[in-house]
């Protein structure tokens, strides 16, 4: 699985892949990351990715041509197919385990970075295949979002994750969120761990778990109950 991140810090992404389960998959070649400066791609001597909105108004907007260079020449220079770009942006469709999901199937996605008061609208109806949002929130940039999408979708990815059971029971995996975890000691402050968990009835075990895993999801998410009784 391949990752090209265009971006106007490109190193606020580098940082996040640098530890963990991403770093390791990275030094293993599960994962490649090449990250692009999207300065790099500016003309002039100032090297200017951003403008003032035609219309007026507050902030500034970055500009088409150094998006879709930076996107022109990552296609070119590493060619591979299926690939998708994506635009992170806060109008984007929110993203969900069955998105990640649905990314770890591309062999490659190109991620671009927005900022400030967003990108040129020809860059969505001309370059990106989707809009892709992390929460109804604005970052002050979308280096934060490709980092998360490049985590999301990395995990997914066959090997990166060496116990593969965990992500398959990972919250969401299934439509709902996960039950409660303990570990040792099995009291902790006068707190006990639930008696069914250390009975060695793996049966009762994973009815509890499955019961606890809806009560949970009822509790905290409860518009996904539909979809996790199917």
């Amino acid at each position: 699985m391949q990752f090209d991140v265009v971006a106007l810090f490109p190193a606020m992404v580098e940082a996040a892949a640098g530890e963990g389960v991403l770093s390791r998959a990275l030094a293993t070649g599960l994962v490649a990351l090449r990250l692009h400066g999207l300065r790099e791609y500016a003309e002039g001597p100032h090297r200017r990715v951003d403008d003032y909105p035609f219309g007026g108004g507050a902030g500034m907007v970055l500009k088409p041509d150094p998006i879709f260079a930076a996107v022109e020449d990552v296609k070119k220079r590493f060619p591979l197919e299926p690939s998708r770009t994506i635009l992170l942006g806060p109008q984007g469709t929110l993203l969900t385990h069955a998105g990640a999901l649905r990314l770890s199937g591309y062999a490659r996605l190109i991620l671009i970075c927005g900022r400030y008061e967003g990108v040129d609208e020809r860059v969505k109806e001309a370059l990106v295949d989707e809009e892709l949002s992390i929460g109804d929130y604005v970052l002050s940039g979308g280096e934060p979002a490709a980092a998360v999408v490049v985590d999301a979708v990395s995990r997914l990815v066959p090997g990166v994750v060496g116990n593969a059971e965990s992500v398959l029971a990972d919250s969401f995996a299934c439509g709902i969120l996960s039950a409660p975890q303990y570990t040792r000691p099995a009291e902790f402050r006068g707190m006990k761990v639930p008696e069914v968990l250390t009975s060695g009835n793996h049966a009762e075990i994973e009815e509890w778990r499955r019961r606890m895993a809806l009560s949970n999801t009822d509790r905290r998410r409860p518009h996904l109950m539909g979809a996790g009784q199917e």
